[in-house]
């Protein structure tokens, strides 16, 4: 996810995102950051003088971005298109890291909140979960899926593929999200009643490595 030749700010955020999803917030100290973004320690903090949880919220919207970026254009041809680029970048991240990289927006999602206090970073993340959702909707509901049933089976899709990924990542094998993919692959086809135009050519990953590499290729 970093890239030694972007711009230091962008740097910094695409490395924050890459080390939160193999870490998790808690242990992606801001001098962790800059040792894994290869950035100056002073730069960093200069671009984020709030601190880690600036920094944090920055790298889950970025990331959120990135892969609502990437449903947009799979979504054009179809839910079952979308799905599929959906999971090949999911797949793709885990198998190139070993297993050791996931969605950086579930890793921020499942860290203890400070006590009466909602961080940035947990709304980013609740936003970024919802604007994949609604990119999800619009496209079942286009393709003739009943307007009632759309929003949740896009949860379901949010929610079921990134469960997958942790088990994955927990079994260090693919097949959690290899049966999770077919099983909701079967029920958008039910929901629509057809599949998409473009085929079984949507599940093709892409190259690069993390959310980043995907985006540029997609």
């Amino acid at each position: 996810m970093a890239n030694s030749s972007a711009p230091s700010r962008d740097r910094i955020v695409a490395g924050a995102a890459d080390l939160i999803s193999r870490r998790g917030l808690n242990a992606a100290s801001i001098r962790e950051v800059a040792k894994h973004a290869k950035a100056p320690l002073g730069s960093t903090y200069h671009y984020f003088p709030e601190g880690k949880q600036q920094l944090a919220t920055e790298a889950v919207r970025y990331a959120g971005q990135a892969v609502a970026g990437i449903l947009r254009k799979e979504l054009d041809a179809g839910p079952v298109a979308g799905l599929r680029a959906f999971l090949a970048l999911w797949r793709g991240i885990v198998v190139e890291s070993d297993f050791r990289a996931g969605c950086p927006v579930l890793a921020v999602s499942v860290e203890e909140p400070p006590a009466d206090e909602t961080p940035p970073a947990l709304v980013a993340a609740a936003e970024a979960f919802q604007e994949w959702e609604r990119l999800l909707v619009e496209t079942l509901c286009a393709h003739g899926a009943d307007a009632e049933q759309a929003p949740g089976l896009a949860a379901l899709v949010v929610a079921s593929v990134e469960g997958a990924i942790a088990m994955s990542r927990a079994e260090r094998s693919m097949r959690p999200l290899d049966q999770v993919a077919r099983q909701l692959e079967s029920l958008i086809v039910g929901a629509v009643g057809r599949p998409d135009r473009r085929g079984e050519s949507s599940g093709r990953s892409g190259g690069g490595t993390g959310v980043e590499g995907r985006r540029r290729t997609g």
